[in-house]
């Protein structure tokens, strides 16, 4: 009995011992830990295929200083527009003018690498105002020719490959943008004309793409690009086959009606303008969209990478949209849809099939550290 007794004694003592020794100061619950990024499985690079597009947009205030091993294209995200009362002054890229001079420099040593300005509707620069944008930019002559001849100095001084045009979207506008309904989207047409005239043919011409032809408004007006007005002064577009819905639907799926749109309609829209399949880029996200208005509105895939194992599911599979999306464990209630590995295989399958140029991407920056999307990417189109 006393031997039991001491027992009992001895163990107590030791949890208290164990435990600070206070019923106040108790043992502390293990927190739930956020995942470090779980990766994919490390991807050894298919050999280049020449005449096929992998495109990387870069944006001026990213942090990282692209990788091109598995990249043939980039497009320098933004440069920017300065009018003053709808005439043209100037542009100039967005933020620091040396982060866009090292990109370039990637040219010395990848002189295959073709590099593209790309120009926005936005302002982020503190000396520019809003003005007219790009609705007053397109609307006469003079601006137009004098932009054109800005862009081919530019070009040569920088010795780069082009201009990228995203424009979102004629006759549309977002926020404090201009907009003229009546003429933007034939007045676009007529800035791609004058760019090829003043280019010629040794720069590249492309612009962003909508999932969809030019839409009538009221009897004469419109928005959205005309895609077969210009498509003879174009190299290729860009297609953002991304936003195209937002949770609880896929904002990039591959073939799903249950969205707004998505791959597969918006790229038969310019194959039904009669644009030839190699003609066409299809967008693949690097994040996931939640939504269009409400806080988070998207969540890149580094962070997916990272979301808290005890609340989220990370690749669901959606065999209808051929996509991953991130399921909350609580109600099993879609949180994103977004792309992965498996998701960007089945899109370069598809673009393949169909003749397409490649794929490009939004953004650089929101892949993971060892680059498992963009090296998606290249093999899904290199292969």
């Amino acid at each position: 009995m006393l031997r039991k007794f001491l027992t009992l004694f001895l163990t107590g003592a030791l949890v208290l011992s164990c435990s600070g020794g206070s019923k106040e100061d108790p043992i502390p619950e293990p927190e739930k830990e956020v995942d470090p990024e779980i990766h994919e499985p490390d991807i050894t690079l298919n050999p280049r295929v020449d005449g096929r597009c992998a495109l990387a947009y870069v944006t001026y205030y990213g942090s990282e200083l692209p990788d091109v091993s598995a990249i043939t294209h980039i497009n320098y995200a933004f440069a920017e527009l300065y009018l003053t009362d709808n005439v043209y002054q100037k542009f100039k890229v967005q933020g620091s003018l040396e982060r866009f001079r090292t990109i370039t420099m990637l040219k010395n040593n990848h002189p295959e690498l073709k590099i593209c300005l790309s120009f926005t509707n936005g302002i982020a620069n503190s000396d520019n105002r809003v003005d007219g944008g790009f609705s007053a930019l397109v609307a006469t002559e003079d601006n137009r020719k004098r932009f054109a001849e800005d862009c081919l100095a530019f070009l040569k001084e920088y010795s780069i490959d082009g201009i990228d045009l995203d424009w979102e979207f004629p006759g549309l506008s977002w926020g404090s943008a201009a907009k003229d309904t009546e003429h933007d989207t034939a007045n676009y047409v007529l800035l791609v004309k004058q760019l090829r005239e003043t280019l010629g043919t040794d720069y590249l011409i492309t612009y962003a793409g909508y999932c969809m032809d030019k839409q009538k408004v009221g009897q004469t007006g419109y928005r959205y690009v005309d895609i077969a007005g210009m498509d003879p002064y174009v190299d290729y577009v860009n297609i953002m086959t991304y936003d195209l819905d937002e949770a609880p639907h896929h904002h990039s799926a591959l073939s799903d009606t249950r969205a707004y749109r998505d791959c597969n309609r918006a790229v038969n829209a310019y194959l039904n303008a009669g644009i030839q399949p190699n003609k066409l880029v299809v967008g693949v996200p690097f994040y996931g969209r939640i939504s269009f208005s409400k806080s988070p509105t998207a969540i890149t895939y580094r962070k997916i990478l990272q979301m808290d194992r005890y609340k989220y599911r990370r690749n669901k599979w959606d065999d209808i949209a051929s996509c991953p999306f991130v399921e909350v464990m609580e109600n099993n209630k879609f949180y994103c849809g977004y792309d992965n590995p498996r998701s960007i295989a089945a899109k370069g399958a598809w673009a393949r099939a169909k003749g397409l140029y490649g794929l490009m991407f939004w953004e650089y920056d929101q892949d993971d550290s060892r680059g498992t999307l963009r090296k998606s990417i290249w093999n899904a189109v290199m292969q």
